[in-house]
């Protein structure tokens, strides 16, 4: 029996687990990132979590074949490390994964990816038609995509390909991103930052308004609940849009994709807000063919389904490159 292991490590959990041969889960283990003080931190609760996921399984992690890692960026891919995360505190430089996760498993077959191209990977390897021109867009704390062109999933310059979380989409710069440069898509549209956003545009035209705009827990499942009951809300989920659809146009001249599939937080839970009207909206911006644009049918599986695939596809989530 073969067994594989996939890991999707983001700024607020860890989650590992363990599959077979034909994909299927039969382990997982799951716990909260460290937010400090060192990223060796971040390093040992990934360890932790594939060893409650092996525990779990009934499976030693020597007789691991191979593992793919799902991360927060930017990577170092030559190192094996998350390399100065804006989604973790200043204190967390650097995280060591693909070598201490190597020495745990006992197999060099440890593959690395941002965790878009982890989605991107998932994505086609559970496809019913595997597209060879793919978009996974992710809408979530932050925002990323993977992207696949002519059957080959895009890297980049250290694994960084597909930050698209950071192009400019207003080139005023009203609001700065967590990176702390101006204009990002993501300071506009991610979860963290649409209540950001909302306070800014309400400072600007301060109505009357449901939303509690002073709580500091409020968030954005705050303005879309009130969507359609609130018309400041409206008009946040209107702006919100906008950009949104910027965005995915820029996407969509860029790479040429026949499908966009989308997933994270922020899309899943509001998929008529927030999927449903890029899909009414884009065509009016693309000058090229539109790509079928829809929800990711693997919701928040879909970034440790893509690890696990690109561990048993020698790194790539082909089907053709299954091992045996």
């Amino acid at each position: 029996m073969a067994y594989y292991v996939g890991v999707d490590l983001g700024a607020t959990n860890v989650r590992a687990v363990v599959a077979v041969g034909d994909g299927d889960e039969i382990g997982s283990g799951y716990g909260a990132t460290p937010q400090g003080p060192n990223g060796r931190a971040v390093t040992e609760a990934v360890l932790d979590v594939v060893r409650e996921a092996c525990d779990d399984a009934a499976v030693a992690p020597g007789d691991v074949r191979a593992a793919g890692i799902a991360s927060v960026g930017p990577l170092d891919l030559a190192e094996g490390a998350v390399d100065d995360t804006p989604n973790l505190p200043a204190a967390v430089e650097r995280v060591p994964l693909t070598g201490p996760l190597s020495d745990l498993l006992a197999t060099d077959r440890v593959y690395l990816h941002n965790d878009s191209t982890a989605g991107v990977i998932g994505e086609r390897f559970h496809a019913e038609r595997n597209s060879d021109d793919m978009v996974y867009l992710t809408i979530s704390s932050g925002i990323g995509a993977g992207v696949c062109v002519d059957g080959n999933v895009l890297y980049g310059w250290e694994g960084n390909a597909g930050e698209v979380g950071h192009v400019v989409v207003d080139p005023s710069g009203t609001m700065t991103c967590g990176c702390g440069l101006d204009g990002h898509w993501e300071a506009y549209c991610s979860g963290d930052n649409v209540p950001r956003y909302a306070r800014r545009l309400h400072a600007e035209d301060p109505v009357e308004t449901a939303l509690p705009l002073d709580d500091p827990a409020f968030s954005a499942a705050d303005v879309f609940a009130h969507a359609g009951d609130d018309a400041f809300a409206d008009r946040v989920v209107d702006r919100v849009t906008r950009w949104n659809v910027v965005g995915v146009a820029n996407l969509v001249h860029a790479y040429a994709p026949r499908v966009v599939v989308v997933g994270g937080a922020v899309a899943l839970n509001n998929p008529d807000l927030v999927v449903g009207r890029i899909r009414e909206r884009v065509p009016a911006k693309i000058m090229s063919n539109v790509p079928e644009i829809r929800l990711t049918d693997l919701g928040d599986d879909v970034v440790v389904q893509g690890a696990v695939a690109s561990a048993m596809t020698d790194g790539t989530g082909d089907r053709n490159r299954l091992f045996r």
